[in-house]
């Protein structure tokens, strides 16, 4: 093998919870909810699927079934599918919204998981070269330099700048491209069994992780080093 891709949320980082991400927009601006109120909210919003890299919607609403299903092809789009969730649930203040968005953005609402670095710096001493291949609508480079590894990554493969979404084999490919590399000797990485598995259709070996919080989940990415 001489590359290796990966997932963002969920495989190399962690989303901060509901609750974490709800507080912090509150703080943005300046809001005081109740215990109770924000509780109640917090399970509000869990329950549509509001948080971009937590727990998905128990059911999509028909209004926006058509841009939840293409939300990571664009920054548009995936700004209109979250925040269209997250207006499911009365909130006390209109900027509220916008405010929860901008957060989740933020290098603070993400935490590497605790053998990111120890793998891709394995990789990286090895000559391995790394992508990061995720479905997305915003530019997560700034996360992994805000945590110090970005010095790792060779390339990046975001779906919102390529307008096409995993599991669409195109994605991967143009990892695979970036880094000169055949896709026969790559492994994807991810935690999505339909979307990660896309890269099975270019010969890609695939390696699931589970998206447990982080606490649970301290060694899960080492096993990747034996595949290489």
């Amino acid at each position: 093998m001489s590359a290796v891709l990966f997932d963002f949320s969920g495989t190399l980082f962690r989303a901060e919870s509901a609750e974490s991400w709800l507080r912090a927009a509150l703080a943005e601006r300046d809001v005081h909810l109740p215990d109770a109120e924000l509780d109640e909210t917090v399970r509000a919003l869990e329950d549509v699927g509001a948080l971009p890299g937590g727990a998905g919607p128990r059911r999509i609403p028909d209004a926006l079934a058509e841009v939840w299903a293409v939300r990571d092809e664009s920054a548009e789009l995936h700004r209109a599918a979250f925040t269209g969730l997250s207006r499911l649930v009365p909130l006390p203040e209109p900027g509220l919204y916008d405010a929860l968005y901008e957060r989740h953005m933020s290098p603070a609402a993400w935490t590497p998981y605790p053998d990111a670095a120890e793998a891709l710096g394995t990789l990286r001493d090895r000559g391995i070269a790394v992508g990061v291949v995720s479905n997305i609508g915003w530019d997560l480079r700034p996360v992994f330099r805000e945590h110090g590894l970005d010095a790792y990554v060779d390339t990046y493969a975001l779906s919102y700048e390529h307008g096409v979404q995993k599991p669409d084999p195109r994605l991967f490919a143009v990892a695979c491209a970036q880094l000169d590399t055949d896709p026969r000797r790559v492994v994807m990485v991810g935690d999505d069994r339909r979307a990660d598995a896309g890269a099975a259709a270019l010969g890609c070996r695939v390696h699931f992780v589970d998206a447990l919080p982080v606490a649970q989940r301290p060694d899960a990415l080492l096993p990747v080093l034996e595949l290489v």
